[in-house]
């Protein structure tokens, strides 16, 4: 693994162990102003900074993770980070744990020159419902 891509990938680990504390403080440091979660089922769904910090620390919680293979790619400014990852997660009382598949694009700050999580994708073959209108529940602006 080359240093940039070990960079991205530490920074993936330092994202996930903040959820798993719930560490609100450190999300918001790695997240971008105009971060976006979109949860890519069967009725995508989409958490802005503001919902995703809210959720993730109280109702969307993560209490276990495991990367698969790791794919990252550099394009300028710009980083993918991808992979299939493992959850043990809960959405309010239900379990919500499985596989997944998770695309971040990481974008370096203009004036500090760090980078920030711009977007999370997770998807997952999930035609349930009440997962959709659960995480649309979430959302601040509504």
């Amino acid at each position: 693994m080359d240093e940039f891509s070990a960079k991205i990938e530490a920074l993936e680990h330092l994202w996930m162990r903040a959820w798993m504390q719930r560490d609100r403080n450190q999300m918001k440091a790695l997240a971008a102003r105009d971060f976006i979660f979109l949860l890519g089922s069967e009725n995508p769904t989409i958490l802005d900074r503001a919902s995703w910090l809210e959720a993730a620390t109280t109702r969307f919680r993560c209490t276990g993770y495991r990367f698969d293979e790791v794919y990252v790619r550099r394009h300028g400014n710009v980083a993918v980070f991808a992979t299939r990852v493992g959850l043990e997660a809960k959405m309010g009382n239900r379990d919500w744990s499985g596989d997944s598949w998770v695309t971040d694009l990481w974008q370096k700050s203009k004036v500090r020159r760090k980078w920030k999580l711009v977007e999370r994708v997770l998807s997952r073959p999930d035609g349930d419902e009440q997962m959709s209108a659960a995480i649309r529940s979430m959302q601040l602006w509504r």
